[in-house]
This record gives structure tokens, sequence and C-alpha cells, in this order.
């Protein structure tokens, strides 16, 4: 990463209130990483040094408005891609413990091997869907928080995400501009399957100025033993939405 890559991640950090001149070298090494690994592995869409460190980096870290990741806290990112928001959150959170979760095997033996490298024990990744994983007792009404970056629509992201929290974890989900009809089926989702949205919060990403909604669902009772459906359904007939769900990357 140059120099002018290391100014932007200072100041795109900084704008969200955040001081990381100490974990700067770090990020520079998880950088030289995703560039390796992105010529082997097509990890990401993004390829240049402003998009990953303000898409990428900076964009993971805009999970921490609001406070809702502070503490010793289990913490399961669905649909992680090549560690997105895992990475750049533990780099600043350390005290967190990272389950990255994604369907594709390649995506995880690289957020295996990374995690490795950046000398990251509290990140233990997996490969699974969450269909799965919200029926396995061993990952079901386990977590404290699951963080989850515009994977799908709002009331998908309810249905696969809250079986995984137990009573009084919270879904941290990061999305773009959110239409007022997705919010309400995400609301109705969200209380069919044992939570209530808590927070809807709209912001810009820093530097770049894009759109970003920052949703808080709690969850608030146990979810019925129905959901998650099976694999596939949750996105093919998402509860009390017909629109098309968006792709993530």
């Amino acid at each position: 990463m140059n120099r002018e890559g290391l100014d932007l991640l200072q100041q795109g950090a900084g704008e969200l209130g955040l001081k990381i001149e100490s974990q700067l070298p770090a990020f520079e090494r998880l950088f030289d990483l995703l560039q390796e690994g992105n010529t082997r592995l097509n990890l990401t869409a993004l390829k240049t040094e402003e998009d990953i460190v303000l898409k990428h980096f900076v964009d993971s870290l805009t999970c921490l408005r609001g406070n809702y990741l502070e503490g010793s806290l289990s913490v399961l990112d669905l649909g992680t891609g090549a560690g997105f928001p895992t990475f750049p959150l533990a780099l600043v959170r350390p005290e967190l413990h990272f389950t990255p979760v994604d369907s594709t095997r390649k995506k995880i033996d690289f957020v295996r091997e990374t995690a490795l490298q950046l000398g990251l024990d509290q990140v233990v990744p997996l490969v699974g869907r969450a269909e799965a994983l919200g029926r396995d007792p061993e990952h079901r009404e386990q977590y404290d928080r699951v963080v989850v970056r515009a994977v799908a629509s709002l009331p998908v992201l309810a249905e696969l995400a809250l079986p995984l929290l137990r009573e009084g974890g919270l879904l941290v989900a990061q999305k773009g501009d959110i239409t007022a009809e997705e919010l309400n089926a995400g609301r109705r989702a969200a209380g069919e399957v044992g939570g209530k949205v808590q927070v809807v919060d709209p912001f810009e990403l820093p530097i770049l100025g894009d759109a970003r909604t920052l949703i808080i669902i709690e969850k608030l009772k146990p979810t019925s033993s129905k959901y998650p459906r099976r694999e596939g359904l949750p996105t093919a007939q998402p509860l009390f939405w017909n629109a098309a769900p968006k792709q993530a990357r």
C-alpha cells in the first residue's frame, strides 16, 4: 500500500472517530495478502488501491458506528467473502472473537491463511451456509452478534441471522440505500423470527460519500424451530417480500 492509500485509510477511519496508527502495518500486510490472493483466486471485484482501502477497509469499519461491537463478544460474519468486515474489525477490536462464514471453500481457505499470517488467533473461519448453521445446535442461538454486509434483502438477512443469535444479541446489517418497502418487510420478518428492528442509521461512506444504512435488529425471544427454512428458500421466497434479492459483491 502506498502513502496515498495509507493516508486515505487514516482519513476514512478518522471520520469514523477511529485512531488506527498502530494498526497501519497490519492493514498494509492485509492489503498485500489480498492482492496476492486475488491473482490466484479472484476473491473480489475491487482491484485498485483506492477501492480496496475505501470500499473494503473503511467500509468494514463503519460497522463500528453506534458502539454495537464493544467488549469481548462472539461475532459471526455471515457471507464474509475474502474476510470483510472481519479483518478490519479484528485489527481494531482485538477483543472480539470472529467466526467468518462463507459457503465458498476457497474463500474460507484464504481467510484462514490470512488470519494466520496476521496473527489473528481470535478469527476462526468456517465453511457453511446460514440455513444449515442455523439448525446446528453448535451454532444456533450461540452468538452475541451477527455482522453482514449487504448480502441480501433485509427479510432474508433477518431469517438467516436471527436463528444464530442468542436472546439479547444483535444483527448488525450494513446496507446501501433501503426503500420503505424493504424496511417494512424486514420489520415484519424480524418479528416473525423473534426480533425487532431497533435502529435504522443512514449515513455516507467516508470520503466517497456513497449511501449506507446500518440496521440493528435485536433478538428478543427464541426463534421458532421452523426457521431458517431449507437451503435456498429464504432467498428464493423472502418473508413478506416479493422483490428480487440483491447480490453481494
